[in-house]
């Protein structure tokens, strides 16, 4: 019993350490993503995209994340959205980043904020700050350290299914190998 409380205080801790987030958390995170050269080209070319200036992720054997964010389409806010996650496997720690996704067209943004979209476990994110990782994956299989470089690129990305997805590691520990995705739920203005 006691390892369900831990799991459910990791998941609740995140879930928490994600809505710190102030209303110019928008902003600065955007701005962070502009600052590497692997995102940058993406803010010109799509037709949207979607910010989660703080995803809060722990676990232990089972593990959770979540985060909300603001869907913007030609520069204006659209709706908002919130990102869960849950995964089983090996995993333990935990860690907060930021989560970019862009909308390539009208179809992907469209399936975005049909209200709820999901990530299979197959689905994967470049991460663009420096540190033990180059790939964050919704799957999992993570490790990473975080040295706090915007400037460091690891990793390139195309759109895939329409979308692209980057995220800026926070801080904290992860490993894992685990199975999971990423849900989310979107509301419009």
């Amino acid at each position: 019993m006691k390892f369900y409380k831990l799991v459910l205080a990791l998941i609740l801790f995140g879930a928490c350490f994600s809505g710190v987030a102030i209303a110019d958390s928008y902003s600065i995170t955007i701005s962070v993503f502009k600052q590497s050269e692997a995102v940058e080209p993406f803010f010109k070319d799509c037709y949207g995209y979607a910010v989660f200036p703080t995803i809060g992720k722990g676990g232990f054997w089972i593990g959770g994340a979540y985060g909300e964010g603001k869907v913007y389409k030609n520069g204006k806010i659209t709706g908002a959205s919130s990102l869960t996650k849950l995964s089983i496997g090996f995993q333990f720690g935990g860690q907060a980043f930021s989560q970019i996704l862009f909308f390539q067209d009208k179809r992907a943004y469209d399936e975005f904020t049909s209200g709820n979209f999901e990530f299979d476990a197959s689905a994967s994110a470049v991460a663009i700050t420096a540190g033990a990782q180059a790939k964050v994956g919704t799957e999992g299989g993570t490790a990473g350290a975080n040295a706090g470089q915007i400037n460091v690129v690891q990793a390139e990305t195309v759109y895939r299914k329409g979308m692209a997805v980057f995220v800026h590691a926070k801080g904290g520990l992860m490993v894992e190998a685990s199975i999971g995705g990423q849900k989310f739920n979107f509301k419009p203005n």
